[in-house]
Parts: structure tokens; sequence; C-alpha cells
């Protein structure tokens, strides 16, 4: 592999490798991030979900949970990510009508020596699989779609 002489490729050595970035020598100071995600799906799936009548129970409860255990696992899941110190996991789901759907958004808040991006869309990813699943019996053409941060 050619080795990379840009620095700002973090996660790169000098011999082009991987490696996890050195965080040793910066100062713990409040972090904080938010992502977004959307998971589009049916109108009588939306409806079913809207009213609570979904077989395997609260979508939107159990979905919320799944974001913010998804978000402490983070470092278990990406590679290079920093175990961190999460201090707070906020996750909304937002009925979407125009969709039909719901929008997902994760807040996350450490202080720590680097930040928590990865932790926010891995709430939202954990978030959207969670509905996905509650929901798929009644609907397995749902999407997960537009995650960023």
């Amino acid at each position: 592999m050619m080795a990379h002489s840009d620095s700002r490729l973090t996660h790169i050595d000098q011999q082009g490798n991987a490696r996890m970035v050195d965080v040793s020598g910066k100062a713990a100071t409040p972090r904080q991030a938010t992502a977004e995600g959307r998971v589009r799906m049916t109108a009588a799936t939306f409806a079913a979900i809207v009213a609570g009548n979904v077989p395997k129970g609260d979508v939107l409860g159990t979905a919320r949970l799944g974001g913010i255990m998804a978000a402490k696992q983070t470092a278990l899941l990406i590679p290079l990510c920093h175990p961190l110190p999460i201090h707070q996991v906020e996750v909304t789901l937002s009925p979407q009508p125009h969709l039909p759907g719901y929008l997902i958004r994760a807040t996350v808040k450490t202080k720590a020596e680097t930040g928590v991006e990865m932790e926010a869309l891995t709430a939202v990813s954990g978030a959207a699989l969670t509905l996905y699943d509650m929901a798929k019996a009644l609907d397995p053409s749902m999407q997960i779609e537009d995650i960023f941060d």
C-alpha cells in the first residue's frame, strides 16, 4: 500500500495502515453531536404505529431504547472509535405523515478528548433498525434513509 503524507488522514499511519488516533494529549472538553435519519413505510404501517396497533408492542419506545443502547456500544461496533463516557443520549422519533414515516434524531453528549459524532450516527442507525424490526411483519418494504450528522 502506498504511504500517505496527508496529515489530515488521522486514522492512517505513515505506512498507510489503519490506526486508532492518539488523543492522550488532548484535554477533555464538553462534546455534543446530533445526527438524523428517516424510516419510510407504507401509510398503513405508519397509521398502525401512530395508533399503537403493532403486534410486537411499543414500536417507538423500543426504538428509542435501541438507539440509546446502540450509542453506548459504538466503540464495539466501529473498529477505530474510542470508548467514551457517554453522559447523555437523547433519541426522538417524530412522525412525518408526508413520507409516510419517522424522522429520527439523536443527540449525544460527553466530556472527553474526542467527539461523539459516531455515537450519534450509531444511535440513529440503532433506532431505525429497531423500528424496522418492530414493524417488519407489517411492512417488509420499509426503507431506512438519509442518515447524516
